[in-house]
């Protein structure tokens, strides 16, 4: 925390156009940190009423009431309830002794824990029945708008289920993040239509490019004398499939060279494939039914769940913003610090609060609604997001008409839903940086 507030020049710069919202951000942050001229004392040490109601609210779904203008941060009441109210989700399983978020490379971090399921088969399919009983309830709660999103955070990718009506889209969506050659292989087996934004979206470009780059040669072969005909004229291919080998007979050499056998031949289709493995390009969209077919590949997919490791026999994390089957309701750390940063001139106060993941996209969301108010219109937050879920960012395809969907019962604040709604906008970027300046936000990605 001191090397933040103490380097400011390793803050990346903020655009210079303020806007009246930020950009909806699909990936998990592990690490907010909010700063401020003006002290958080509003957020410290809640009374036991103000805990009660916050949980309350959020357990039966209720909207945060937002008060529109706070004089006293500390003595406003409504403002604390909310704070308590943004900081719950939802968790399965629930192992106090295990960090369950992330599980992409958490190794290290789960290596020595106590798991007593790792060699108990009988024990893996307690867990396992449990899981699946939670995963179909918040996957029904989705298709009943009911639930707006919910991820599930496996060893080896992540999913991102969103309701109908989310990020431009009229019907309900899963991103998963990152994929293999293997996994998606085993989709298409299963009858799970889907289909790769990113690398569809860069093949379109260099397609684009490559017309422009034809067009662009052709006028200048035309205006150095050369023939249209020749202009036009197919470069020849080296790839084809057919294995065209007769210049090999006038070599008279064709039975000593052997061809390339059709696993080659597809190996070499599939090769632009591969190397999308593990990458943000890998990232699958898959729409409307087929989220159905994929719940049920999911629960029954054996690279779900690892084989070997620490984290052998234990089922992915389900995160969710509301309640569900099996979920257990947690709470993010939050904590206070004052310090002095250094500016041109001198040094000046510094106040921060600290809040620490899984920060879900509507927490975020809701915990700039409360610092408006609470901090006079200004405050920067520094955003650490989770790697792999920065591509949940990309578009889920072109702006659909008529995606108004109806969430009335989802538990998230009527404006934190509009933004939510938005087709996102970072790609496969997520932001690093947010700040508000008289009310207005400006950001970096």
């Amino acid at each position: 925390l001191a090397q933040d507030l103490h380097s400011p020049l390793a803050v990346p710069k903020a655009p210079s156009s303020p806007r009246q919202e930020f950009p909806a951000d699909w990936s998990i942050k592990t690490r907010v940190l909010f700063m401020s001229s003006q002290p958080f004392t509003w957020a410290e040490h809640l009374k036991g009423q103000e805990e009660a109601q916050g949980v309350a609210q959020h357990c039966r779904a209720a909207p945060a009431s937002l008060p529109r203008s706070v004089q006293e941060p500390r003595l406003c009441s409504e403002l604390r309830c909310a704070f308590q109210q943004s900081l719950l989700y939802w968790l399965h399983p629930s192992l106090p002794w295990l960090p369950l978020f992330p599980r992409l490379g958490a190794d290290r971090s789960m290596a020595g824990k106590a798991c007593p399921w790792a060699q108990d088969e009988a024990l893996q399919q307690v867990l396992m029945s449990d899981w699946s009983v939670s995963f179909t309830s918040l996957y029904q709660l989705l298709r009943a708008r009911l639930c707006p999103y919910f991820y599930v955070c496996s060893a080896q990718f992540s999913v991102l289920f969103r309701a109908a009506g989310l990020a431009g889209s009229a019907e309900p969506t899963a991103a998963i993040a990152p994929t293999t050659r293997g996994l998606r292989h085993a989709m298409r087996a299963e009858g799970i239509e889907f289909s790769l934004p990113l690398l569809e979206e860069n093949g379109a470009r260099k397609q684009k490019n490559s017309e422009g780059s034809l067009e662009t040669e052709t006028a200048e072969g035309i205006r150095a004398g050369s023939s249209v005909e020749d202009a036009g004229e197919p470069a020849p291919s080296d790839d084809d499939d057919d294995g065209n080998f007769s210049w090999l007979e006038e070599m008279g050499v064709q039975g000593k060279v052997k061809k390339p056998d059709t696993i080659s031949i597809q190996l070499r289709k599939e090769k632009h494939e591969v190397q999308v493995d593990h990458r943000p390009e890998s990232l699958v969209l898959v729409r409307g039914s087929n989220t159905f077919r994929l719940l049920n590949f999911l629960i029954s997919c054996r690279s779900l769940v690892a084989v070997a490791g620490p984290q052998a026999g234990l089922p992915p994390t389900l995160l969710s913003p509301v309640a569900f089957r099996g979920g257990t309701l947690q709470t993010l750390k939050a904590r206070t610090v004052s310090g002095r940063a250094r500016v041109p001139g001198g040094f000046e106060d510094v106040f921060s609060l600290e809040v620490l993941g899984p920060v879900l996209p509507h927490t975020l969301h809701a915990l700039t609604l409360l610092l408006g108010p609470a901090q006079r219109g200004n405050f920067r937050a520094l955003l650490s997001p989770h790697e792999p879920s920065a591509a949940f960012n990309t578009r889920p395809g072109p702006p659909q008409e008529d995606v108004q969907q109806d969430l009335p019962a989802c538990g998230l604040h009527p404006r934190t839903l509009d933004q939510l709604r938005q087709c996102p906008t970072l790609g496969k970027s997520s932001l690093r940086l947010l700040e508000m300046k008289d009310y207005s936000y400006t950001w970096k990605a």
